[in-house]
């Protein structure tokens, strides 16, 4: 800590930072229109990270005002059944995400710093709002008729000051010897004298001491994940759910499934990740999960090749694809086209990139485009199975049908 660091203290809103977003969504300086700029002082890299986190909680605030007035979402309390006194969370949801009876979308993003309604806060600082938040997926999904439930996995406790100890000191009525008492009081200020100069350092601004108060069954993404399933998924009047779920946001579903799979599997239409960080060994899940998993799962993984083109994975569980750089950016359309063409028990309908296709009497020579009409394919997602095009989409897609 350098000697001439200075205090910790931030503004609480964006315009006191000099900062505002514009009308492409891009956090500019209100004077000079420039970017964000991390490193606001040389040599000081704690109190830039320090100023950074203030500026992300602002960002927080204002990501859950525009949830509010430009979704025109519902803020909910969680635990639904808790106390004016206990700690508390919160979700957002549609005005009509439990009485659709068509279509619900269920947001979870990943681990960290990202509250509700956020991919990711890196993005918002330094790209823009379309690109870290899930503000475009829920316009968009609200304007094709879906339902849609924000879940919040990282506000899992609040924090308020630690108590202080106070130390009783011997009473001067002591029976003790004067001398003995004497030594005893100069040893406490030589132990005080030590704290305090190691609090100086461990310390130096004189930072409160925080102590952490967990939310009632939201103690953790995975407790939240089954939470939201139990109070609100489950009783949602959607025969059709689809989840998009990012990163850590993909391992809480999987757990959500392995302690709710009877549920989930009669619920839910298809699943949707980006970068997910799930891992279907670890979390020991069982054989009939990975099998429901590789037919109504599809994992968009930041990739060098080009969108959509498969990637190969080391675990027996859902397709992974090519997001290229950005997954929850640059895969949007195709994941909003992924969950709109699977209808789940009237047909076994599925949407299927062109790059996995091939015609059956090209026994694997090439992946070209593939004639409509042609009634016999081959799929990598289907093991060569017979399929049959209903239709091909513009983008390269085909919505596929088993025969």
């Amino acid at each position: 800590m350098k000697k001439d660091e200075p205090p910790l203290d931030f503004p609480d809103t964006l315009e006191g930072f000099e900062y505002a977003f514009n009308e492409k969504g891009q956090l500019r300086h209100i004077k000079t229109g420039e970017p964000f700029v991390f490193n606001y002082r040389e040599d000081l890299h704690r109190w830039n990270q320090k100023r950074y986190e203030a500026l992300g909680e602002i960002i927080t605030k204002y990501v859950y005002e525009l949830l509010e007035k430009d979704c025109n979402l519902k803020k909910i309390s969680i635990p639904v059944d808790a106390t004016e006194s206990e700690p508390k969370s919160f979700i957002f949801m549609s005005e009509d995400a439990l009485t659709n009876p068509q279509k619900l979308m269920v947001l979870i993003h990943g681990s960290g710093v990202v509250r509700a309604g956020q991919w990711a806060r890196r993005l918002i600082i330094n790209e823009d709002l379309d690109s870290g938040t899930q503000i475009p997926f829920i316009k968009r999904a609200m304007d094709e008729g879906y339902g849609v439930i924000v879940l919040n996995p990282n506000e899992n406790y609040i924090e308020v000051e630690k108590p202080k100890i106070h130390v009783q000191s011997s009473s001067d009525s002591s029976d003790e010897p004067a001398e003995k008492r004497e030594r005893k009081d100069k040893v406490s200020k030589e132990t005080k004298k030590r704290r305090d100069f190691y609090e100086k350092y461990r310390n130096p601004q004189r930072e409160k001491e925080m102590m952490q108060l967990y939310i009632r069954e939201n103690g953790s993404p995975e407790e939240h994940a089954v939470y939201v399933w139990d109070h609100f998924i489950a009783q949602s009047a959607a025969e059709n759910v689809f989840f998009v779920a990012h990163s850590y946001g993909g391992l809480a579903f999987v757990e959500l499934m392995i302690q709710r799979e009877a549920d989930v599997k009669s619920k839910v239409t298809a699943v949707a990740l980006t970068d997910s960080v799930h891992n279907v060994w670890h979390q020991e899940a069982g054989k009939t999960i990975r099998e429901w998993m590789r037919e109504n799962c599809c994992n968009w993984v930041s990739s060098s090749e080009p969108l959509d083109t498969s990637v190969e994975s080391m675990l027996p569980d859902c397709p992974r694809v090519s997001a290229e750089k950005v997954t929850e950016f640059t895969s949007a359309l195709k994941i909003h086209r992924f969950t709109r063409h699977r209808p789940r028990k009237q047909t076994e309908r599925r949407l299927v990139p062109l790059k996995c296709v091939k015609r059956g009497e090209d026994k694997g020579k090439g992946q070209g485009l593939v004639n409509p009409e042609s009634t016999f394919l081959f799929c990598s997602k289907y093991s060569g199975m017979p399929l049959e095009v209903l239709e091909v989409e513009n983008d390269g897609y085909l919505i596929i049908e088993r025969k």
